[in-house]
């Protein structure tokens, strides 16, 4: 094979709905395992409802048509194999036991409990196979923190203390302009899948991997240190600014935004040349980054004053190409979703209908290159239920006998 993917030979069961689950199992049908991916017939993915739908009339925000799909489902079905399967039905979950001796890997985010009601929580799966590395991915951890309450990217945000350092000094808490909860508790999840496989590899064992949502930002919220900053006085919002390496935020200007990163001292040097204040450099509330945080405010404003009288190409001209100073200005998403570059590294790729082809709509790339490997998201999204021939067939070795009394039943 001359360009194999990373984890082609593992297979993986994944028993996700909303985001954070499918994203998780997403990256790893990118990265090349086989991902089946299991509802229930006629669709359980709470996202299949969440507009917009796309069809042969292209996109619609209202409600779904019989031909249409859930864009963000063909955003994060790609890569994987859709089959259906009820569960709840005892046929169904013989079937599920019988497919977990195939897999290595099983992947869920269903509610508290919901897994171990069903009879396929780890317990019930690593016993029928004990090499089964299982990972569930939860809102507020196993037990939950806050029993009952719903796992929604804006409440683990909101809980997480990431929303309430975030925005300006004299506004509101603001929530992520991405899921961010949602997004980032998958990448976790998957390093711990990797982990327990490669520990797997090692004892020939099996093991559970749990990730928080919460648990996950909790971390990222401690990268700064908060509970210094508040016995020194210091406010958890500062906007556009951090304030610890000032300058260091964006800036407006006549036509627009740039972000300035001028915390080092040689760029601090150039960018007061640049904004014709050499004189600053000296002034004992600038001279040193100690001082310098604690006058943060007063140093953004003489800088932003500067940029204000100038627009975006004078700015990036002045501090970017004549003194290498780290600057850029503020891309709206749609220059970002239409930059060749990163359209070209796969950063960001073209979505794709089952039946209708491409639709003019981005979805997430897969941004890992490897050097003797493929890593994509390049398998289109399947329609609901369109591998169970090859997969209860194929896989498990039903007849079609068999598979026209499950579907008869409603077990598939």
């Amino acid at each position: 094979m001359t360009n194999p993917r990373p984890l082609e030979g593992l297979r993986v069961l994944d028993l996700t709905v909303a985001l954070a689950g499918p994203y998780g199992s997403l990256l790893l049908g990118g990265l090349g395992a086989e991902v089946i991916r299991i509802e229930a017939p006629g669709g359980s993915d709470i996202a299949r409802t969440s507009p917009p739908f796309v069809g042969a009339d292209g996109f619609n925000f209202g409600h779904i048509a019989e031909d249409e799909v859930a864009l963000c489902l063909l955003n994060r079905g790609r890569n994987k194999q859709s089959v259906t399967l009820d569960l709840k039905h005892p046929r169904g979950r013989e079937l599920l036991l019988r497919l977990v001796e195939q897999v290595d890997v099983v992947i869920e985010n269903m509610s508290e409990g919901t897994a171990e009601r069903l009879g396929v929580g780890y317990a019930a799966l690593s016993a029928r196979n004990p090499r089964l590395v299982y990972a569930s991915i939860s809102a507020f951890g196993d037990p939950s923190v806050y029993p009952g309450l719903k796992g929604m990217d804006v409440i683990v945000q909101a809980v997480s203390g990431v929303m309430e350092v975030t925005g300006f000094a004299d506004g509101p808490p603001l929530r992520s302009g991405v899921p961010f909860a949602d997004l980032v508790a998958p990448l976790y999840a998957v390093n711990g899948i990797l982990s327990a496989l490669i520990y797997r590899d090692r004892t020939g064992l099996g093991q559970h991997v749990k990730v928080s949502m919460l648990d996950c930002l909790a971390s990222l919220v401690a990268e700064e240190h908060f509970d210094v900053y508040a016995r020194a006085g210091y406010g958890v919002r500062s906007g556009n600014y951090h304030d610890r390496l000032v300058p260091f935020g964006v800036y407006q200007t006549k036509d627009g935004y740039v972000a300035i990163a001028a915390m080092q001292a040689d760029w601090f040097r150039a960018l007061l040349e640049a904004i014709g204040r050499p004189d600053l450099a000296d002034d004992p509330r600038f001279s040193a980054r100690g001082p310098r945080m604690q006058h943060a405010a007063e140093l953004n404003a003489i800088i932003e004053a500067w940029t204000r009288a100038r627009g975006n190409a004078e700015v990036l001209a002045e501090l970017g190409e004549r003194r290498r100073i780290p600057s850029a200005a503020v891309r709206s998403p749609l220059d970002v979703l239409q930059d060749p570059v990163l359209r070209a590294r796969g950063a960001v790729t073209e979505l794709e209908h089952p039946t209708y082809g491409a639709i003019g709509a981005s979805g997430m790339g897969l941004p890992i290159e490897f050097s003797r490997c493929h890593a994509q998201f390049d398998e289109p999204a399947m329609a609901l239920g369109a591998a169970n021939g090859a997969v209860y067939g194929e896989l498990l070795g039903l007849s079609e006998t068999e598979l026209a009394d499950l579907r008869a039943q409603g077990v598939i």
